[in-house]
Order: C-alpha cells, then structure tokens, then sequence
C-alpha cells in the first residue's frame, strides 16, 4: 500500500459521474492534516481497517497510474524478446515438428500441439499480445491475446516449466484485470477520457504482494537445511563472479556464507526493505547487484531483468513524473507525462473533499459510493493474496507429484534449493507376449531430460514408450526404469522402484506415489566424510558415492577407458558379482575389490539396511593422454625457442605450425597431434574470447541475438505464407528455411561452451 495521498484535485460526485478538471482542482487550496506515524510508515490509518466498507475504500483510493504504466510498458517488452527466447519461437520447429515420433509430457494428458504453422500462429499471437502490452494497445485484447496463448504453451509442457515462467503468467493475469493503459498508452491517445486517469490503489497491492510473496516464500523454502549447510548451490562459489569474495574469503567459506547465507537474508529481507522509504535505497543496491548477478549465472532468460523492472512498483507512483521532469522540455513529446493534474475515474473511491470558495462559503462534496466493482476488486485482491500464500504449501493435494521436493516445480517458490545429479539411466523393455529383454537409450523419442525426476512425466514417457514400441515388433511392452540420482551432494540412489512395471503401474496427482523410493535422509551427514574422501585423493582419480536398498542390486558396465576401478563398501554388507567370470566376492564395511574394465558385474545388497559403497577409478586413456600432451606442449616449446636440435618425424611436423593454423590440424596424421592441435586451438579461441573488450562482447552479443530473433520471424513468415497460400515447392521450401537458418558471418560452432575434456570418460 502506498503512503502517497494520490487524490490530489480529483474526485467523482455522488451519482458516480466526474467533474470537471477546474473543479477537481479546487482541494488544492486545503491545507494538508497532520498524518499520523502509522500513515507516514503504511501509507494507512488504523480507521481504514476499522470496517469492511473502510477496508474497501481503501483499496479503492484513487492512486497514480504513471508507475503502474511503466512496469506495463517494461513487461511487455521484456515478454516480446522472452517470445522468441526461453518460450521458443526462434526454434519452434525442432520442437514440435509435424508427424515425428515424439513424447510430449502436458498437464493434462489430451492437450496436444497444434500442427506446426498453426503453432506459429500462436506464438505470433503471443508476441502480439505481448507488443499489445508494452504499446497499451488495444490494452485488454493484447492481454487476453497473450495470457490465453501464453498459459496454452505452459500447460503444454511441463518440462519447460520454472517459477519465473509461471511468475509470468501470474503477473499478466493481474495486468489483464487492472487499468495498466492509462498512463503512457495508445490507448490513452485514442481515449483521452482514460489518459492519465486514477487507478485504484489495489492495482499496486496486488503486483506488490506477488513480489512480495515471491521473494519470502523463496527464503522460507531456503530455511531448508541443505540450504543452510551449504550443499543446495555449493558449485556456484567457483564462478568468476565470485572472485572478490576468494579475495578475503576460502572458497567453502564463500559457498557457506555469500551464496547460501547471502541468499537466504536477502530472499527473507527483500519485500520488507522495498516497502519503507527508509532502507528502500538499500533494498535497491542488493536486489539489484542480485538479479545482475543471476543473469550472468544462470540461464533464466528475461527473469532478472523482469524483477529488476518490479522493483520500482515499490517506489511512489508519481516517480516517472518527476523522473521525466528532470529532461530538457523539448523532449517533453515523446516522454511519459510530467504534469500532476490526474483525471478522476469511477474505478476509485474519493474521500469527502472540502474546498473553499472566493467568498468563504464551504462547499463540500459527497463520498463516492461502494458499488459492486469496487466490492469485488477489494474481494478479488484479498483471495489473491490468500491463495498465493498458501499455493507454495497446498503439496498435500497434490500428493503424486511429490519426488523428493514437494508438489509441481512452478508454484512453490524454491529456487535453486535443489540441485540433483544422475550417475545411471537405464530402460529396460520386457515383450509382453514372447519375454524378449532389451534395452533403450535413456531419452529416446523425446528431447526432454526432466522426465528423470518427476514420476508423473515417467508415467506419461511409459506410456507413450508403449504405444511406439509396437512399430518395432514389442507387444505389449512392459517398461521398467532404474534411474540414480543425487540431490544436494547425497549418496547417488535410486528414486523409482527398478522391479515396477510403469506402463501398469497406478499414478493419481492425487495420491502419494506408491513407487517412489524414499530419500535416505539418515545417510546425510556422511556428505561430510564426501568431503574429507575426496580430499585425500590425487588430480586424476574419481570417485562416486552409491547406496542402495536391502535386496536390490545394481548392474554397472566399467567403460574401458577406466582401467582402475574398484568398489569400497562403506556401510552395510554387498555382494559383488563379476558375470564374465561368475565370481562372487562378498564385501563388509572397510572392504574393497577391483571391477574389471569392458565388463559388467552386479552388486548386490545384502544386508538388513541400505549399503553405502564408493567407486573409485582412473581414467587410464584421458592419464595416458594428458601426458601425451604434455610431452607434445614441451617439444613445441623447444621448437619455438630453437633448442630443439633433432629432426622431426613427419608425424610430428605439424607442431611447427602456428597455434590457429587450421591446415596443419587438418593436415596431422597422427590422432595424438590432431586432437592436441585442436585443443590448442579452441583454448586460444575462448581465451581470446574471454579477454575482449566490452565493445567487442556487446557486438557479438547483439549479432548472436540478432540472427536467433531473426530465424523466429522468418520461420514465422513462412508458416503464415504456407497456410494462407499453401505450401510451396520442396525445394523452395528448402530455401526459405536455409535462409532463415543462416547465421552471422565468422561464426564458430561452440564457441560459448567451456571447453571441455576430448576423452571424457563413459557412464558409471
């Protein structure tokens, strides 16, 4: 709520009809009351709560549209680039491409994508709406326009869903009820009845409160104590951004204290510190200093930049006016207004106004009257309110969605407090009618990896499994998932019953899943002894943590590039098997054994308890090729220093070449050499990269946006051509796409990803 008397010289007459402006004018010459201490804090008096009909003026109290213009006018630009970004037209069709077999995973299970140039009318309609919203055009169509289209695409696919998606949702949903086109608006110049007219204070309490909300809930969220012990986001200390902080600070240390401390105060504190004058200038520096940081660490897309944009909501309504006024005048055509005078509407409630006249006489002016519309927006805003709180903890409705964080990912508000990792995938089909076993690689028909952690989207990817897999001679298919994760630095296990055939298996939003194998919360505090385990260990060797439930085993292939593996029990007792040579080894606690490379074994639990063992290997080829490459960098340092003295096989001879001469990389013959000159290469690229100059980061930047936003609307382009004239010959097709696909000039693939290690090593 705001402490600004918004009312100034405006007021509507007791049959509900305006005045003229001369006559709002008049209660300028009163002089203002004393307000009290709790008026200058809340913006409201103890009376205004004394009443229903109190508390509905109130929310009504005519109030300055010119912030609330603003915030219309920065969401509905920020939302045109977020169309062709993070919603996906610039990649529309290798999402939803006509006739492909693919796996969707919707909401609700009969919502299907339109075909594909119909998909682009959507998006189109989107865009639209969203350009509609910035411009104040035709205002409440362009919202209907784009929350109809936008929460259409939502609902269409859960793997795509976050809390800033849905926050987006949310917030164009209030736009669409409330008067955000009477300041700064199209609308406003077609209409002048409406330019810079009142809005009712409820407007700002509702888009406040969502912020508001949004930030506490997700600092209650973080009281989570993985969050406070530091292992929800403890990768996040070794980014660049926190460098100053490593300065003064150990990297645990920073982990502990700035990322998990720094965001737990800040999430709790933000909303308090944004509503008062006072410390709102602070709120300011670290909300701000936050979101840019967010940008930079994540991929979220618009959403820093839209929290920023709220952050002046919190402000006083009049702040553009003033902002504005401080231009040189010449400017006063194409900047938001500046002048005071505000129109009355009878979507506010006015207070009894006194005014006197030349002659001393007092006229006085009724009240507005309570109608239904201001009854029901006062009404709307507090179930609003009500229904936002208690959202984040309505999990215990939707139990079959609870997988070890509670309820949709979406409504909750627990951002990053979870992070998860996957160690082994596997699917196994089981034919119905002849019990031929076979396997699938994780992810076939669908893009999407977030079916992993959701039983809902693995029931829904079963099923679907089960009606493509009849193409390929499996009837009746049974589908069976063993999936290990680790969430917030835990043991690496199992968070679906391997032995349950999903297509059969029962799933209701409404029931706790029956499948879903419990977190082994107890086993937390040996993420302790993770640490001290993977101290002690050397640069080359790796280690992953396992546990598993008593009468389960797990079936693991050792890659053949890690030719030094063995397992370590630490708690529990197993069994390990090695199927090529049919030996058992039977391991307690401190035991350990070596697995052969190129092989499967099993290891069975077989204790009354949960087992908790360890691997650990070497990555023998990636050892013996680091070394090859360390011997190759000193042999061209000695080339280029002209030290070395021995002739050069022609095997090696390409080392003479510069390091971005991409002739002598294509010319080597050995491997050894090719990919050492390649390596080379790409870390003189992301290092000539890293080090430009801000000129050259915001050039590239802008070309690389250019060319993507550019692809969404010529595939946009072409798809409204094909349904309004058909669609044309294939091989001009072929053209039309090849030209939208075409990219800025000197582009190399790749280029923005870290580099990466040439001989990885295979799956656990």
């Amino acid at each position: 709520m705001e402490a600004t008397d918004a009312i100034a010289g405006a007021f509507v007459g007791s049959d509900g009809q305006e005045n003229a402006a001369k006559k709002a004018a008049a209660p300028k010459a009163v002089q203002p009351q004393t307000r009290s201490r709790m008026e200058q804090i809340f913006g409201f008096k103890k009376e205004d709560l004394s009443s229903w009909e109190s508390l509905v003026a109130l929310l009504n109290r005519p109030t300055d549209p010119a912030s609330l213009g603003i915030f219309r006018c920065l969401f509905g630009l920020l939302m045109t680039i977020d169309v062709t970004q993070e919603r996906g037209l610039s990649h529309l069709d290798y999402k939803y491409l006509d006739g492909a077999p693919v796996c969707r995973f919707p909401l609700f299970n009969f919502l299907e994508p339109l075909p594909l140039d119909w998909m682009y009318v959507v998006y189109l309609v989107m865009f639209l709406g969203a350009l509609g919203i910035m411009l104040g055009c035709f205002y409440r169509l362009s919202c209907l326009m784009f929350i109809s289209t936008y929460w259409y695409v939502f609902f269409l696919d859960k793997t795509a869903w976050n809390n800033h998606s849905y926050l987006y949702g949310l917030i164009s949903f209030q736009l669409t009820i409330m008067n955000g086109n009477r300041y700064w608006s199209v609308d406003g110049l077609r209409r002048p009845s409406i330019r810079n007219a009142h809005v009712p204070l409820w407007n700002y309490t509702l888009l406040r409160m969502q912020i508001f909300i949004v930030y506490f809930i997700a600092g209650v969220k973080k009281l989570d104590a993985d969050w406070v012990e530091g292992y929800s986001m403890s990768y996040l200390a070794h980014h660049w951004l926190f460098d100053p902080f490593k300065l003064i600070l150990p990297v645990d240390l920073v982990s502990r204290l700035v990322v998990h401390g720094g965001g737990l105060i800040l999430d709790l504190t933000a909303g308090y510190l944004l509503f008062f004058d006072t410390t709102r200038p602070i709120a300011f520096f670290f909300v701000s200093y936050f979101h840019c940081m967010n940008s930079q660490l994540f991929s979220i897309g618009m959403f820093s930049y839209t929290m920023l944009s709220t952050s002046a909501l919190f402000c006083y309504p009049d702040w553009p006016r003033r902002f504005f006024a401080r231009f040189p005048s010449f400017l006063n055509g194409v900047l938001p207004l500046t002048s005071s005078e505000v129109q009355p509407s009878t979507s506010c409630v006015y207070p009894e106004s006194h005014s006197t006249g030349r002659q001393g006489a007092q006229n006085v002016s009724k009240p507005s009257k309570l109608s239904l519309k201001h009854k029901l927006g006062a009404i709307f805003t507090i179930l609003y309110i009500i229904e936002q709180f208690f959202m984040p903890y309505s999990h215990f409705i939707t139990q079959g969605y609870n997988n070890w964080t509670n309820g949709l990912y979406g409504y909750s508000w627990d951002m990053m407090v979870h992070s998860r990792s996957h160690q082994h995938v596997k699917i196994t089909y089981r034919d119905g009618k002849t019990g031929e076993v076979g396997y699938l690689n994780p992810g076939v028909f669908t893009h999407s990896r977030r079916w992993k952690d959701h039983g809902d989207m693995l029931k829904q990817y079963a099923n679907c499994l089960s009606g493509l897999l009849p193409r390929y001679n499996i009837s009746d298919p049974e589908i069976y998932f063993d999936i290990w994760v680790s969430i917030n630095e835990r043991f690496q296990q199992r968070i679906f019953d391997p032995r349950v055939d999903i297509v059969k298996a029962e799933w209701s939003p409404f029931k706790p899943n029956p499948w879903l194998m419990p977190l082994l919360v107890d086993l937390s505090p040996w993420r302790t002894k993770f640490q001290e385990i993977e101290g002690s260990l050397d640069n080359q060797t790796e280690i992953v943590f396992i546990a598993d439930f008593p009468g389960l085993h797990l079936e693991n292939f050792v890659s053949e590039d890690l030719g030094n593996t063995s397992v370590h029990v630490l708690q529990g007792q197993v069994n390990v098997e090695i199927v090529e040579e049919k030996k058992n080894y039977t391991l307690q606690p401190g035991e350990k054994t070596k697995v052969p490379a190129g092989a499967y074994h099993k290891v069975y639990t077989v204790s009354e308890g949960p087992s908790c063992y360890m691997y650990v290997y070497v990555n023998t080829t990636e050892a013996a090729l680091q070394q090859n490459f360390t011997k190759l960098l000193e042999l061209q340092e000695r080339i280029r220093n002209g030290t070395e003295t021995e002739p050069l096989p022609p095997e090696l001879q390409p080392l003479m070449a510069a390091d971005d001469d991409e002739k002598a990389e294509v010319n080597a013959t050995d491997p050894v050499v090719k990919l050492f000159l390649k390596r080379q290469r790409r870390m003189k690229e992301v290092k000539k990269r890293r080090q430009a100059g801000v000129t050259e980061r915001l050039e590239r930047f802008t070309v690389k946006k250019y060319y993507t936003i550019r692809r969404g609307f010529v595939m946009t382009a072409i798809a409204v051509r094909n349904l309004l004239f058909g669609l044309p010959p294939l091989e001009q097709l072929r053209r039309e796409v090849d030209f939208a696909n075409m990219k800025e000039p000197q582009t190399e693939n790749e280029q923005d990803e870290p580099l990466k290690d040439e001989a990885g090593h295979g799956e656990l």
